[in-house]
């Protein structure tokens, strides 16, 4: 199967031997960040640093005319990305025969939320998730959707990957994060999840449901998990059970509509930009109602609109089925594999790991993360490309 391998530009400018090294080990692709929130990473092999700290969201390029006199409007990156990086990385990685797919985080921004705060996600107490734009309000859509064609398509690119092109909820892997002193399972996440900002209260009562009452419907269902007694509800039915079968689907209905609609708005953005045969992936979760970086999408749906999905699966590669059942021929179906030890990843098993993955569907490879992995880590990625581990 055909691999490719993820990697910020930082990996590359400043590092002349990166690109064939990369090469060396079997992967074919590159998909590149060319939008990307706030992160602090480790450079193991550049020459001239070890760490990068991206201090907020920003794109990896020089912003196009087209935001001027926009309040929401994406951010050029500081010293971790100055001028066009992802131009700068994109022509190396050519230049060794790698194929360049650009990666564009989408709906996950905390300096949009810090400076913008009313476009935020705001939980049933009145809470603003920062992190998190409301995806809902037709100026952060507009925002999203224009961001998507720009990000995607950017000179010498061949495909993009859209990640967070979706709801983002209460999970979010924070700074000095202390929220895990309550067990809230998926049902618990979801309500807390759920966002009564003034265009959600409106599309909730677009549904038949009163605003008021459904976030005091959501705070009376929390409570015991904040008492330290709540059930195990499940998944879905544990939502239902808390706070009623109608409730709960106008509530998820309103979302994944509104989720839907705005990855068909993007799908269309991108190739409307783009040149004829561009590749558009989404990272995407089969559950419709998840939230975070692997949207929840209906894989019929999405594989009507997209080339194909990136797909979580270190840990077990279940979640293809419900896209293998859906995918056509040429249907990209892409296992994405931590292959970074530190991680959570398995370097060492990648060649099982792949093999299910394709007996389960999957039609390529994505290795999370080429810039942040060991020597050891890589060599290990090498041997199983080469078939030799």
């Amino acid at each position: 199967m055909k691999a490719a391998a993820f990697l910020y530009p930082w990996d590359v400018v400043g590092d002349p031997g990166a690109p064939a090294r990369l090469a060396a080990h079997g992967v074919r692709q590159v998909t590149l960040a060319s939008a990307y929130h706030s992160t602090r990473a480790l450079t193991p092999r550049h020459p001239r640093h070890r760490i990068v700290t991206a201090a907020h969201a920003a794109v990896l390029y020089p912003p196009g005319e087209r935001w001027q006199g926009r309040a929401l409007r994406p951010y050029a990156a500081g010293e971790w990305a100055p001028g066009d990086a992802y131009g700068e990385a994109a022509r190396a990685l050519r230049a060794a025969g790698l194929d360049v797919h650009s990666w564009v985080v989408l709906a996950h921004n905390s300096r949009l939320g810090e400076e913008h705060p009313a476009t935020s996600v705001v939980n049933a107490y009145g809470d603003r998730y920062p992190w998190a734009p409301c995806i809902a309000q037709p100026a952060t859509r507009a925002y999203l959707v224009d961001l998507a064609a720009e990000a995607a398509v950017r000179p010498g690119t061949s495909g993009t990957e859209l990640e967070s092109c979706g709801w983002y909820g209460l999970a979010h892997l924070h700074a000095h994060d202390k929220t895990a002193g309550v067990g809230l399972g998926e049902a618990g996440q979801y309500l807390m999840s759920l966002c009564f900002c003034a265009s959600c209260r409106q599309g909730y009562a677009g549904r038949g449901l009163d605003p008021d009452a459904l976030a005091a419907a959501v705070r009376d269902a929390l409570e015991p998990f904040w008492r330290g007694r709540a059930e195990d509800t499940g998944s879905w039915p544990g939502v239902e059970k808390l706070i009623g079968v109608e409730r709960a689907a106008a509530t998820r209905a309103w979302r994944e509509e509104t989720a839907r609609t705005l990855q068909e708005a993007a799908i269309g953005a991108v190739r409307a930009a783009a040149p004829p045969g561009f590749q558009v992936l989404l990272h995407a979760d089969p559950v419709a109602y998840h939230c975070g970086a692997n949207a929840g999408v209906d894989p019929a749906h999405i594989l009507g609109s997209a080339d194909g999905v990136v797909v979580p699966c270190t840990g077990g590669a279940r979640s293809l089925t419900p896209f293998a059942d859906h995918a056509r021929d040429d249907t990209v179906l892409a296992a994405n594999l931590t292959v970074v030890a530190g991680m959570g990843g398995s370097p060492t098993t990648l060649t099982a790991d792949a093999t299910r993955a394709a007996e389960l569907g999957a039609t390529e490879l994505r290795l999370y993360h080429a810039g942040l992995a060991s020597d050891a880590d890589l060599a290990h990625v090498a041997r199983a490309l080469s078939g030799r581990e």
